[in-house]
């Protein structure tokens, strides 16, 4: 998403969309990245691509085009760099060290001891901060926690079932909601048997047959933001890059097997 000036002085949106397809998203990624600059946009707002082969080297391209073409960029969800190092760009997000740390506590609090952290391979650098927030959690009680409970998997596969958990931390949603699938093909039943969480509080994680208890993720007050640091950045350049950190609030539905 790119912010344009107009002769008056004032701001528009322009929408730019990576594709779905995998094979194609850093070539078609990069030719967006120059329309937009032909465009002499004023800013762009950026969320790094993630789950594809070199996304590293794809969203540090795309950031020095615009770098070089003396346009700012503010960061959106993620950094284009592996957690805890982090870029020269404001970044807008939730502490997401501290919503892994959160719905760890909450399932540790109703009585959960083996968890699980479930994600899939090659995702964003959020995952891994949410990923520390429940590795200090666990750290923090007195289970016997191992490393092997964090687990880079398909969430449509079978692996999971090895490590018997009583509950299980998913990176987000869409992991949970195909954790949930592969569990119900299991014959393990949630949260009978496991305890199931996500992370962000997407539209559907409230209509699911098992209710999806998730961290809750405050998207227009983050949109609110970047534009905000935008405006600033716009204004002064030279300002130290930032991280912009938004509160949560934790929705506890029946995936925990509690409801508040």
């Amino acid at each position: 998403m790119a912010r344009a000036q107009g002769t008056d002085g004032h701001h528009a949106l322009l929408w730019g969309k990576s594709p779905r397809d995998i094979e194609h998203k850093a070539s078609q990624s990069a030719h967006l990245c120059w329309q937009l600059v032909a465009k002499k946009v004023s800013g762009v707002f950026f969320a790094p691509l993630e789950l594809t082969p070199g996304k590293g080297s794809v969203n540090q391209k795309i950031v020095e085009t615009f770098r070089d073409a003396g346009i700012p960029v503010v960061l959106l969800d993620r950094d284009i760099v592996a957690y805890p190092t982090r870029s020269g760009y404001d970044l807008v997000e939730i502490d997401n060290r501290r919503a892994g740390y959160a719905i760890t506590s909450h399932l540790l609090d109703v009585g959960c001891t083996r968890i699980a952290f479930v994600a899939r391979p090659g995702s964003a650098p959020t995952v891994d901060a949410r990923m520390a927030g429940y590795r200090e959690a666990m750290l923090n009680t007195h289970t016997d926690w191992t490393p092997d409970f964090v687990c880079r998997i398909d969430p449509l596969g079978k692996d999971v079932g090895r490590l018997k958990p009583d509950g299980i931390i998913c990176a987000n949603d869409f992991t949970a909601v195909n954790l949930m699938k592969t569990l119900s093909e299991l014959k393990i039943t949630v949260p009978q048997q496991i305890r199931l969480c996500g992370i962000d509080d997407v539209k559907y994680a409230s209509l699911l047959a098992v209710p999806l208890t998730t961290v809750h993720q405050p998207c227009e007050k983050m949109g609110a933001q970047a534009v905000a640091a935008m405006d600033q950045r716009i204004r002064n350049p030279d300002i130290p890059a930032r991280d912009i950190l938004l509160d949560f609030h934790l929705a506890v539905r029946e995936s925990s097997g509690l409801q508040r």
